[in-house]
């Protein structure tokens, strides 16, 4: 039992998906899959485990950050040993061109975080996604007919950042295609384990143009990356 998620042994499977928000992570095993149990509330950090075509498989909820999700990570890692972690959750685009509801997979992750150069002792460490969970994930979505984008996303500790109009610039210069706050921390994480990692992401808003969907908006690409994540089990 670890101190965050206080589950038992035995009650999270190997392969779990991440999502920032506890609801989401219930929405996702209520539609998703089959014979649910919820094994934590604590904090109000839903976690759920049920199976997936006989499969199990476990949502749990992480908070937003890169800090809140190395706690659940860490856990699960250690703690619940499990094996494959992929994220799916939302970001925001930066590139003008990238639409509302598309679908990102996060190659390789940049960050302005400092918590990596804490670890590395003053260096930077270029996290990536773990290679065979991302090419089962862009040929599932290929397969499906479902378009996505594959590359460089940006992890930021700030989701409100207005004192600087330039911010972005040097992001979008360098083909950074979109923004979240948790894929490089969760990256980081998984490479120290030895453990697979994927973030499969959906876009909820154009930091560049100014649009943004609805709540509502969100839920058909949501279960659309969910359904491409569960092929990697």
């Amino acid at each position: 039992m670890s101190i965050h998620i206080g589950a038992e042994k035995g009650d999270i499977a190997e392969t779990v998906l991440l999502t920032g928000d506890p609801l989401r992570a219930r929405f996702i095993a209520q539609s998703m899959l089959e014979n649910v149990t919820c094994y934590t509330q604590v904090r109000n950090m839903l976690g759920f485990t049920g199976y997936y075509k006989g499969n199990p498989v476990s949502v749990q909820g992480t908070g937003m950050g890169q800090s809140s999700l190395a706690i659940y990570a860490h856990e699960l890692i250690h703690s619940y040993g499990v094996k494959k972690l992929i994220r799916v959750g939302t970001c925001g685009a930066l590139m003008p061109n990238i639409k509302l509801g598309e679908i990102i997979i996060a190659q390789g992750a940049s960050t302005d975080s400092n918590t990596n150069r804490l670890l590395f002792r003053g260096l930077d460490f270029a996290p990536l996604a773990d290679f065979n969970m991302l090419m089962q994930a862009f040929q599932t979505a290929k397969q499906k007919g479902i378009n996505v984008r594959v590359g460089n996303i940006f992890s930021t500790d700030f989701f409100y950042f207005k004192d600087d109009p330039e911010r972005w610039k040097i992001w979008t210069a360098h083909k950074i295609l979109c923004a979240d706050m948790e894929t490089s921390m969760l990256y980081t994480l998984a490479a120290g384990a030895n453990i697979q990692a994927l973030s499969i992401l959906t876009v909820s808003d154009n930091i560049i143009t100014g649009a943004f969907g609805t709540s509502e908006d969100r839920e058909k690409p949501i279960l659309d990356i969910v359904d491409i994540a569960l092929a990697c089990l």
